[in-house]
């Protein structure tokens, strides 16, 4: 696994959206979260500073949601439906990114997972625990993926 400052190139499925990011805190800063966006779509988000992403290409063909309170924004590729990047509602002066969409990066490469307190979100709840718990995974070794 890389350093913390290390650039990723990254793009969607389909290739449309291309672009590089530098990670806040490296690969170390995965996560997970329990709201019910974010349970529903499984990703693993990295850490960007607003400043550390940058498009290739494609970034007119981002869709962009929002629910709720509207603080955060998730887009995806309009073509393939893939998400790549959201801006935070917990930190709006950063972006979480699938750590999928990085080339070189699986979301299999983290044997452990921190998984956020969405449900209680910490602008809403400030005393409630910030971490819902950690998701582990374990690769079973007689699986190629190659």
């Amino acid at each position: 696994m890389a350093s913390n400052t290390e650039t990723y190139d990254a793009a969607c499925h389909c290739g449309t959206v291309q672009f590089q990011v530098t990670l806040k805190g490296g690969l170390a800063s995965a996560r997970r979260c329990t709201c019910s966006f974010c349970s529903m779509r499984g990703a693993v988000a990295l850490t960007a500073a607003l400043d550390g992403l940058r498009f290739i290409a494609g970034e007119e063909a981002l869709t962009l949601y929002q629910f709720n309170t509207r603080a955060a924004r998730h887009y995806f590729c309009a073509k393939c439906g893939i998400y790549t990047h959201h801006k935070r509602r917990s930190n709006p002066n950063e972006f979480g990114i699938n750590a999928a969409c990085l080339t070189g990066v699986s979301p299999f490469d983290f044997s452990e997972v921190i998984v956020n307190n969405g449900v209680q979100h910490p602008n809403d709840h400030p005393d409630a625990p910030d971490i819902a718990g950690i998701l582990r995974y374990e690769r079973n070794e007689n699986f190629s993926s190659g």
